[in-house]
């Protein structure tokens, strides 16, 4: 279980996130939602630790605080936006990054794995900086699928923190990708995924939680979540939820307009 209590973030003087609160349990994809500048980012850095706040987390039990760098490595993985790389790594290189922060060292088949998972079998030996930023994508969250290869071991379940894990691919990526976290939570991980296609979002998360201004305006099922006056009130205009058959909805602004229905 991944629980936060209380979670404030000041930059400067501004306080970024209210007090937030959040469970979220293994074996579901949550997924953090809400317009530019909501806190999206900063709410998932605090639950990973990479910022200061105030409040605390707990991941498996696990006050974040305190716990060791090399504990939190063996139970979660981070997939930051972007992740540049100043020296010639080639691909492998990068994943085996994954190994040697994770519980997994001494298993290198995990890195031709990870990336056959990813969809870029062949390119273990090409240089990082070599691909595309979607390519880059997926080396990144090969890398981190290495560091928790199972979503479960005897330490208890395993963790995703995805920060816009589809913002640079195509159609075929990022359901490729979402997919991945799919199965990796099916499997008994979490998995935390900011995420800005609310297309996507419905498809495949189990729940959203939906954030503005940095306060948490609604966090349950995807139908629940995604209405017409919770969106509109996040996004500040009008958005009309369709539905479309089979399953999934489809979202879009409802009028040319940024005022909020």
């Amino acid at each position: 279980m991944l629980i936060a209590e209380n979670i404030t973030v000041h930059f400067g003087r501004r306080e970024v996130l209210h007090a937030v609160s959040l469970e979220v349990k293994p074996g579901a994809l949550t997924a953090i939602v809400g317009p530019n500048g909501s806190g999206k980012t900063t709410l998932l850095k605090a639950l990973t630790g990479e910022v200061d706040h105030g409040g605390t987390v707990l991941l498996n039990g696990r006050d974040i605080d305190t716990a060791k760098p090399w504990e939190l490595a063996a139970i979660r993985g981070v997939l930051p936006q972007a992740t540049p790389l100043a020296f010639p790594f080639t691909v492998s290189e990068v994943v085996r990054l994954g190994l040697s922060a994770g519980i997994t060292s001494n298993q290198s088949r995990i890195v031709p794995a990870a990336l056959a998972r990813v969809g870029l079998a062949d390119y273990g030996g090409r240089f990082y900086q070599e691909l595309s930023g979607g390519e880059q994508q997926r080396v990144q969250l090969a890398r981190v699928l290495a560091q928790v290869w199972d979503p479960v071991s005897d330490a208890g379940p395993h963790w995703l923190f995805l920060d816009e894990p589809v913002s640079a691919l195509d159609i075929a990526h990022q359901l490729q990708v979402m997919q991945i976290a799919r199965e990796f939570a099916d499997a008994g991980g979490g998995v935390v995924a900011v995420m800005h296609d609310l297309n996507l979002t419905s498809m495949f998360a189990d729940e959203i939680a939906l954030i503005s201004d940095g306060h948490i305006l609604a966090k349950a099922a995807p139908e629940a979540v995604l209405t017409n006056e919770l969106l509109s009130r996040a996004y500040h205009c009008a958005v009309q939820v369709n539905t479309t058959p089979p399953t999934g909805t489809f979202l879009l602004p409802h009028v040319a307009s940024m005022e909020a229905a």
